[in-house]
């Protein structure tokens, strides 16, 4: 295939992807739980990052549509595919991740964070393992010295793709659920103190999957 029939398949791929994204998202029914801590983060101007699992992405480019959040998309090809269709919900890109640029990654996060601007992170993608918490997201938190706030996502029906992370796609007309955590700091003094408090904040996001659950 040339490089001319690839750009046309992938232009063609994310026109039609973000077409059913509108269509199916204009029927989903939300409840948000405690937003507003990190709105009057935002308010005050203070940078912070959101961390969520890799599989509930889809609900949170529909409700932060618009905003230009950066989040951080892999340089994979599934990570193309992606990064244009976010960017066409109003997102910004940092392209990079633990199995791939991942310095490239970190340090768009911390320039990002520097300008005063929220960052979004799946920090177990792009390839799993499944809600594992890698520590690119905690280093960049403390270098800056933000806040994380953890975000769990579920629909009361949704299709699963067959993928690493079984990704979830709500079906028309569903409930879907957002639940974000209060935002929390990193307590490590280094870089290396920080990759050890992975599982503090696996657990956060866990804390706040288990919070939507209880809608």
């Amino acid at each position: 295939m040339s490089k001319g029939q690839r750009n046309w398949k992938l232009a063609l791929t994310v026109r039609f992807g973000s077409v059913i994204i509108r269509a199916l998202a204009l029927t989903w029914r939300f409840r948000i739980t405690n937003a507003a801590p990190w709105r009057e983060l935002r308010l005050r101007g203070q940078p912070f990052i959101f961390a969520f699992w890799h599989g509930t992405m889809l609900p949170l480019v529909w409700t932060h549509r618009g905003e230009g959040v950066p989040v951080v998309i892999s340089e994979h090809r599934d990570g193309e595919i992606i990064a244009r269709i976010v960017e066409k919900f109003g997102f910004k890109t940092i392209r990079g991740s633990s199995s791939r640029g991942a310095a490239r990654a970190l340090i768009g996060i911390v320039r990002e964070l520097e300008r005063g601007s929220e960052v979004a992170v799946t920090p177990d993608g792009p390839r799993g393992p499944a809600r594992r918490f890698a520590s690119g997201a905690l280093v960049a938190a403390q270098r800056v010295g933000v806040p994380i706030v953890g975000v769990g996502v579920v629909a009361s029906r949704a299709w699963r793709l067959n993928s690493w992370d079984r990704f979830m796609i709500p079906k028309p007309f569903s409930r879907v659920h957002i639940a974000y955590t209060l935002p929390t700091s990193i307590e490590a003094t280094s870089a290396r103190e920080a990759e050890g408090e992975a599982p503090r904040f696996e657990s956060l996001l866990n804390a706040a999957h288990a919070e939507a659950e209880r809608a």
